[in-house]
């Protein structure tokens, strides 16, 4: 499955500009044969906006939702996205994936908050594996920091994912993390990772961008730099379960031991 990964900070406080963003990227996308466009974290609204956050957040079935789910259906790609996710009082660090035909096929809150930001505007979630089935491929979603833990992406690996989606605002200076980690995370847990980043100064925060999508074998297989991009990549099921078999990180486990872990 070809997968579109869009790095963007969009227009920060303006949902319905990051709608018309995604929807002219999803046509691009669509064009050059791609069946996944993931966009960054909190793509919808934009990240440092402070109090909006609150303002700005929608229901998982809102009205955002549906005109995203209206762009996929029409240029006939999946999109995951993030976004500010009101439930009740509470609001979450969400990312949503919809399918090709439109339908909401999963939505994941960020369960591990990074930051003062992040913890004064958001709710943990506690569901820590979300899967979707997508064009026969498991795919799993994490948000930015969670995938620096590396039990989330093993829980992720035991649960058969094959394709981790991980919407992210990576900041300076953890760069590091898409340069050297996402790669070790694909490969020691044999799945694709895309890592899609935001780019940029907002706010206090500059977002270094490299996303990436990375292989089961530790290769990346396609990387962005510091700007605004859409980078493309394929996902290869043969490939992953070739490697599966040849690295037997999986198999050899020994749970018993990892009692004191927890």
């Amino acid at each position: 499955m070809r997968t579109a990964l869009l790095q963007s900070s969009g227009r920060p406080g303006s949902t319905a500009e990051n709608l018309k963003v995604l929807d002219e990227v999803a046509g691009r996308a669509a064009a050059a044969g791609a069946g996944l466009l993931v966009a960054p974290e909190m793509f919808l609204t934009g990240y440092a906006i402070g109090d909006a956050v609150g303002r700005l957040a929608e229901s998982a079935d809102g009205d955002c939702a549906d005109a995203i789910a209206e762009t996929a259906t029409r240029h006939g790609l999946a999109i995951a996205y993030g976004y500010p996710e009101r439930a009740g009082d509470a609001v979450f660090n969400s990312a949503q994936l919809i399918s090709a035909d439109g339908t909401r096929l999963a939505n994941y809150r960020k369960t591990h908050l990074f930051g003062c930001f992040e913890r004064d505007h958001f709710t943990a979630g506690d569901q820590p594996v979300v899967q979707a089935e997508l064009d026969g491929l498991r795919v799993g979603i994490l948000i930015c920091y969670d995938v620096e833990f590396p039990e989330n992406v093993r829980a992720h690996a035991l649960a058969g994912t094959d394709l981790l989606v991980v919407p992210t605002a990576q900041m300076h200076p953890f760069q590091f993390v898409a340069e050297s980690m996402i790669p070790v995370r694909a490969f020691e847990n044999q799945m694709y990772v895309a890592y899609v980043n935001r780019v940029g100064r907002e706010g206090e925060f500059e977002f270094v961008g490299l996303s990436t999508l990375a292989g089961p074998d530790g290769v990346a297989r396609t990387r962005a730099g510091r700007a605004e991009e859409l980078v493309l990549a394929d996902v290869d099921p043969a490939f992953l379960a070739a490697s599966r078999e040849t690295n037997p990180y999986l198999r050899d486990r020994r749970p018993g031991l990892y009692g004191p872990l927890v």
